[in-house]
């Protein structure tokens, strides 16, 4: 990211420009099929894309694809192209990071904020590391054996996606507090006729305004969009827009196939002054224009980019702690879309019956991009491979007592799972727990090391934090 673009965050609107860290939305990627662009308002399900038909849906994404093919700038670039849509396995991840690894350093710092057709100057890691198809400390390893100097810049980005994540944990009221304020303007959605024009033609990509259309439609057609393109849009919609921040963090985690908890809830909120108080981050049209390569200039935008109002942050709540494993008790695995490598329980027989928790549908109260499930569905069926259990069962939040039933009836007398960060998933598992406690089954939540080593020092800013686990 360039100084320019963080005039905002580095000492008020048109303010001298500082250094800052890694761009805070984290590593991205995408993957790529049929979508929905704007997800009918449905309160308890997502099995509906509408209202466009699935015929108009998909001659929208197939002319936004063919408009992008024929870009100038994409048929005259050379280079490693995103392969699209991404393969959700375990083999796919660690071949995009040996193919990414020497690109990691210099190349990597010099043209990351570059938001070019093809994306062909980042990673694509991110939705492997999202579900952990590809843990954060095989991806730093691999880096620094391969750039022993120079790669701090991706280094960075890695690790705030665990900055994100620890933040969160340690104040989940935050999150609460989000899906309150989510619920409050879904509510104004409906009732008040302007703000739902609003806000179905920024999730539409038919504002009008340059660079924000496009990237509106390129995320429900991909479900991508670069690092950089998604804080020039989260600043649009807050500032320029004057939508809830809310409905636009919740437009990203249903579409983004890497999209997470933590990560864009936070991310949105440090566009808008909310997690650095009094610090925004304003998009303006020369920035956006020289990141582009001049593909797009909007006019119009906010000159004025006043941080929304918030309470205080709450204080921080202690540091989880891993459960403890009993050896010698009948053990069930469970794995969830938090974690899904498989690793990392030295402790339990490779045949350990296993079984899955799926919980993508809880991201939102809409309707969730099909091409978010997809990924997971299929990150489930590799990992179930991959540990050769083909048919291991799967559950869902709805489906806690049938799952507490199927254990019971196993025999089982402990269920090791690794641990959710806040979101759906943890919030599955706190009411799963009394479920096995009634059925005499204890729950074993397991943090991982690179988690519980990380995340006590996530208390502060991201400074803070880099520079205890990166000095280390």
């Amino acid at each position: 990211m360039s100084c320019q673009s963080l005039s905002c965050v580095g000492g008020g609107l048109q303010g001298q420009p500082r250094r800052l860290p890694a761009l805070p939305f984290a590593v991205g990627l995408l993957g790529g099929r049929r979508m929905g662009i704007f997800a009918k308002m449905k309160w308890q399900s997502s099995d509906d894309l509408g209202p466009h038909p699935a015929g108009h849906r998909d001659r929208h994404r197939d002319l936004f694809l063919a408009r992008l093919a024929r870009a100038p700038s994409l048929r005259s670039m050379t280079g490693p192209f995103l392969p699209l849509p991404l393969p959700a396995t375990r083999t796919a991840a660690t071949a995009r990071l040996a193919a990414f690894l020497p690109r990691a350093g210099l190349a990597y710092a010099a043209r990351r904020n570059e938001d070019l057709p093809g994306h062909p100057h980042v990673s694509g890691l991110s939705p492997y590391l999202r579900h952990r198809l590809l843990t954060e400390a095989e991806v730093i390893d691999a880096t620094l054996r391969a750039h022993p100097q120079g790669a701090e810049k991706f280094l960075a980005e890695v690790w705030w996606r665990t900055y994100w994540k620890g933040w969160l944990e340690r104040r989940p009221g935050i999150w609460s507090a989000y899906r309150l304020g989510l619920t409050a303007a879904l509510n104004r959605v409906q009732t008040e006729s302007g703000l739902r024009q609003q806000w179905q033609a920024a999730c539409e990509g038919t504002t009008g305004i340059d660079g924000f259309d496009h990237w509106a439609q390129e995320l429900v057609a991909t479900g991508y969009l670069h690092n950089h393109a998604r804080m020039w849009f989260a600043s649009i919609w807050i500032f320029t827009l004057r939508l809830p921040w809310e409905l636009g963090a919740d437009f990203f985690l249903r579409h983004l196939i890497d999209g997470d908890p933590a990560s864009n809830t936070l991310s949105w909120r440090w566009v808008g002054g909310l997690h650095t108080p009094g610090k925004t981050y304003a998009a303006t049209a020369d920035n956006i224009a020289r990141n582009t390569n001049g593909r797009f200039h909007p006019t119009g935008l906010a000159r004025s980019c006043p941080p929304l109002p918030m309470p205080p942050h709450p204080a921080p709540r202690a540091m989880p702690q891993s459960d403890a494993l009993y050896p010698g008790l009948p053990t069930a695995l469970m794995l969830h879309e938090e974690d899904l490598a498989g690793d990392g329980f030295p402790d339990l027989p490779k045949d350990t019956p296993l079984m899955f928790l799926v919980t993508t549908p809880r991201r939102s109260t809409l309707a969730i991009n099909p091409l978010v499930t997809d990924f997971v569905e299929q990150a489930l069926n590799d990992t179930a491979h991959r540990l050769a259990q083909p048919d291991a069962p799967r559950f869902t939040d709805a489906s806690l007592e049938p799952l507490a039933d199927h254990l019971a009836a196993q025999g089982f007398a402990q269920l090791a799972t690794p641990y959710a960060p806040i979101g759906p998933t943890a919030a599955a598992l706190q009411r799963l727990a009394p479920l096995l406690d009634a059925r005499g089954i204890r729950l074993a939540r397991l943090l991982r090391m690179h988690d519980a080593e990380a995340w006590p020092h996530a208390t502060h800013g991201f400074f803070r934090f880099r520079e205890a686990v990166m000095a280390s």
